[in-house]
């Protein structure tokens, strides 16, 4: 049970074990993935000769960047232990447990064209990002 005397004594890294030991029990939307990140994504897959409908995006945080942390995107064929599966708009998406707290409910898209940024992350966690928008932090 979480008590505020816990939480006082041991702070965030008290309740982030708590999420992370009962992230399987836990139903949230992850990432949600807009219309046009799917078709690059499904584009993208097929280029690099993976296939959208069986293999996965990851999606992580990495420490680096202007802001401290920054996104981590790729293809992958493999499910790992530690990861959490999470499907939106038929995309599945793979996230490992440590990168959990900092992407709930970020919603992925892409930004195309001359001016385009290439795949945004919209992330209500982020609390400063810098210009380009490929790092943030908490």
């Amino acid at each position: 049970m979480i008590s505020y005397k816990n939480v006082i004594i041991y702070g965030k890294r008290f309740l982030y074990t708590i999420f992370v030991v009962n992230l399987d029990k836990i139903n949230i939307t992850m990432i949600k993935v807009s219309d046009t990140a799917k078709k690059k994504i499904v584009d993208l897959m097929k280029e690099d000769g993976f296939d959208a409908a069986t293999d996965y995006v990851r999606v992580g945080v990495k420490s680096g960047g202007c802001s401290g942390l920054s996104y981590d995107l790729k293809f992958d064929k493999t499910k790992n232990e530690e990861d959490k599966i999470f499907i939106d708009n038929d995309i599945t998406i793979a996230v490992e447990k440590k990168s959990f707290l900092y992407l709930a409910g970020t919603i992925l898209e892409f930004s195309g064209g001359i001016n385009g940024k290439g795949f945004v992350f919209n992330n209500p966690n982020a609390t400063r990002t810098c210009g380009c928008g490929e790092s943030f932090s908490l």
